[in-house]
């Protein structure tokens, strides 16, 4: 049997479901005000043979309609990403609430959106308090550790601004939540990273490890991110170890375990006690099968994910082909599949796959033991983590069968590391 073309019940049952799938739109393409070093999406301009323009509201209008009228299910939400979605105007924003309403129906609308946070002031934070945004914003941790890669066009740093920005979200009443890359300047400081994180009000937090590939292009500002295995490319200089990150999410959960279960929550953590207690863990990279995040770019193209936005995985334009018969195609079915049919034997074998999945297929470019091709290059460090925890969460899985709460891991959890 042929294990890359296999199709399991599961696979079955996401044909026959009702339709859920949700989309990042990209109302400004890959436009921004910064120039952060490990942005895999800024060099998607050439793409588009230069800035792209923001979406028309003509295309805004069909976008909107055709995704909510897409998903069968009572409650849509809208992932403005860019780029700086920002760049695109408040009248821009003002507008799209406006069309929401105009095709909600009886669906819930609900809102995120990506920002770097140094456009923010207080006009767009009454919108955000007003509409009931929940906010991402991009900060990695105290200033040395951000200013290293997240610069601006000048070259200049930006964790001033961004503070700013969170001081202005605080000040109206704006959710939000911190998105953190795990970068070599990063490795070693975890603990230092989750405190400083807490302490501007941050509760909910992601930690995303950057490895990626660069190579040098003529004539051009800065070195272009490429897929791995690109001919002349390299390991970039900021990209995190596999080791380093593991040790890195170890280091925040010994210091989360003791004393912020229920108050504090970290993305990854959260996904492993989901795989331990047996239920879908919420985010593609640690499911068995990936697929049902759309990329919608600003003139209408769609590509399979945000980590594949590569002429290869485009899937059409809404203004040809519906985001519904789009996302139902056989070509992002495949693509959704290929995540477990792509994993090398030595993954499937692991003690944690059940929980790891073999994590983005965008990292999977090592070799296993073997010799066969897809082991995730952040193998080790995945490892090392579910390992670290494995004792925890188990303890957490048994509190929740039990239908009592996960916070009381923390008495338990400070005696097993002797405090």
């Amino acid at each position: 049997m042929d294990r890359k073309k296999t199709l399991t019940l599961a696979d079955a049952w996401k044909k026959s479901r009702p339709t859920a799938f949700s989309t990042m739109v990209k109302p400004i393409g890959s436009r921004c005000n910064l120039d952060c070093s490990y942005c895999y999406y800024l060099d998607k301009a050439d793409m588009y043979a230069g800035p792209q323009p923001t979406m028309s509201y003509e295309l805004l209008e069909e976008y909107i309609r055709q995704y909510i009228a897409a998903n069968d299910v009572d409650v849509v939400t809208f992932a403005w990403h860019g780029g700086e979605p920002l760049l695109a105007g408040l009248d821009w924003f003002r507008h799209a609430m406006e069309l929401q309403q105009k095709y909600a129906g009886n669906k819930r609308i609900e809102n995120t959106l990506q920002t770097n946070g140094t456009l923010l002031d207080d006009d767009w934070c009454a919108f955000f308090h007003e509409h009931q945004f929940l906010i991402g914003i991009s900060l990695d941790g105290p200033r040395d550790i951000h200013d290293s890669c997240r610069l601006n066009k000048g070259g200049q740093p930006t964790f001033d601004k961004v503070m700013r920005g969170v001081e202005l979200m605080a000040k109206h009443g704006v959710e939000y939540n911190t998105l953190s890359t795990v970068n070599r300047k990063s490795e070693g400081r975890g603990v230092e990273v989750y405190r400083f994180l807490k302490s501007i009000g941050s509760h909910y937090m992601q930690f995303l490890p950057v490895l990626e590939y660069t190579k040098a292009v003529e004539g051009a500002r800065r070195p272009y991110i490429v897929p791995p295995h690109t001919p002349g490319s390299s390991l970039a200089e900021w990209s995190v170890t596999a080791k380093g990150f593991g040790q890195f999410m170890n280091d925040v959960f010994d210091d989360w375990v003791i004393g912020d279960v229920g108050t504090y929550f970290v993305q990854l953590f959260d996904v492993a006690l989901a795989q331990w207690a047996g239920v879908q863990p919420g985010l593609c990279s640690f499911c068995e099968t990936c697929g049902d995040a759309l990329v919608v770019e600003h003139n209408g193209d769609v590509f399979a994910c945000d980590h594949f936005v590569y002429p290869d995985y485009k899937l059409g334009n809404i203004s040809e082909r519906t985001l519904s018969a789009i996302y139902g195609s056989k070509e992002q079915f495949r693509f959704g599949i290929d995540k477990r049919n792509g994993l090398p034997t030595q993954c499937l074998r692991c003690k944690y796959y059940f929980a790891c999945r073999g994590e983005c297929p965008k990292h999977r470019f090592d070799t296993a033991a073997n010799g066969e091709s897809g082991l995730n290059a952040l193998c080790e460090g995945y490892r090392t983590f579910f390992s670290h925890v494995e004792p925890y969460m188990k303890y957490m899985a048994a509190l929740l069968a039990e239908k009592q709460a996960p916070a009381l891991v923390m008495p338990w959890a400070r005696l097993r590391m002797g405090y």
